[in-house]
């Protein structure tokens, strides 16, 4: 009798390795996670990894949107070794295709990194890309649309708005009142013209004392003095600038009533979470490039915020919290 010859094992279909790249800043990457997850459903099955900077990294990895996060040190010009370390990192992952949502100057750069080659698949807009975004109007596009037209010229058509409900951590260190607002006065240093004055919020802070609703101001670390400056001499409110990851930046907005800001990352984080969110507006930032989105978003704006009263953002936050 001949011998019996066993039936070859199926071989799992090869995964490639896709590389999206978004370095920051906190608006930014939120609003990229919707992007990222459309990626990651594009190429069920492939290795996703995303390039970011390092205080995003636990963010995305929170937020499920790829199986591995690199961190990118983001060399300064003269800084040749750095970009040495950069570019044998980018040209050993083996990278099938590569998502730019970072599209800047320097993130087109990378792009060159890989020569004399193979290059990867390209979508961005880097010169000579296989893919580009070449709408000469993208500029004046809102990031969610940009992003969505760009990835529908690499082959992606359903771009979901950004799912932060994965993203959940433990926040009983704060020991969060039940009802409070979110307050978040600050933003980027260098934009000073995107801030409400800071006598504003205290008496936006003094109304909401005492109401039931909490004032809670949130903030970065260099924010507290800030926070702490705006809530002196209240009988609730509480500062937490400083406290928080970005992970638990989410959760607190979850828990929070409704929020109020400026226009900065951590609003866009308010809005995609749900809550009702009043942005405040300067000439100096567009909501038509930028506006938060979500549920429950009401945008004042005026040529300076200064001109903005207390009284017309109070009543936004009693109409949207339902106080």
């Amino acid at each position: 009798m001949g011998q019996r010859l066993r039936p070859m094992a199926a071989t799992a279909p090869e995964r490639n390795h896709i590389l999206v790249i978004k370095l920051g800043a906190l608006g930014d990457v939120v609003q990229a996670l919707g992007p990222m997850a459309a990626i990651r459903k594009h190429h069920a099955g492939d290795r996703i990894t995303v390039l970011t900077t390092a205080p995003y990294a636990d963010l995305i990895k929170a937020a499920k949107v790829a199986d591995e996060v690199m961190i990118d040190d983001r060399p300064r010009f003269a800084e040749i070794n750095k970009w040495l370390a950069l570019r044998r990192k980018l040209r050993d992952g083996g990278f099938k295709r590569v998502y730019d949502l970072q599209t800047s100057d320097r993130s087109s750069s990378y792009f060159r990194l890989f020569f004399p080659g193979p290059k990867p698949e390209w979508s961005g807009i880097a010169r000579g890309c296989s893919h580009p975004h070449n709408n000469p109007k993208r500029d004046l596009m809102h990031t969610l649309e940009r992003q969505a037209e760009q990835l529908s010229m690499a082959g992606i058509d359903d771009v979901p708005l950004p799912d932060l409900s994965p993203v959940v951590s433990d926040v009983s260190h704060l020991k969060l009142p039940d009802q409070f607002c979110l307050i978040v006065p600050g933003g980027a240093e260098h934009r000073p013209l995107k801030r409400w004055p800071r006598e504003r919020y205290r008496d936006l802070i003094g109304k909401l004392d005492g109401s039931g609703i909490v004032p809670v101001v949130a903030g970065t670390s260099s924010e507290r003095p800030l926070a702490a400056a705006l809530i002196e001499g209240s009988l609730t409110a509480r500062n937490i600038a400083g406290e928080t990851s970005l992970i638990d930046l989410v959760t607190v907005a979850t828990r929070a009533r409704f929020a109020v800001g400026n226009d900065n990352g951590t609003m866009h984080v308010a809005a995609f979470v749900g809550i009702p969110s009043v942005v405040l507006y300067s000439d100096a930032s567009d909501p038509a490039l930028c506006a938060q989105r979500g549920q429950d978003v009401t945008i004042l704006r005026r040529h300076a915020l200064a001109d903005l009263g207390v009284e017309e953002v109070y009543r936004a936050l009693s109409m949207e919290g339902g106080s």
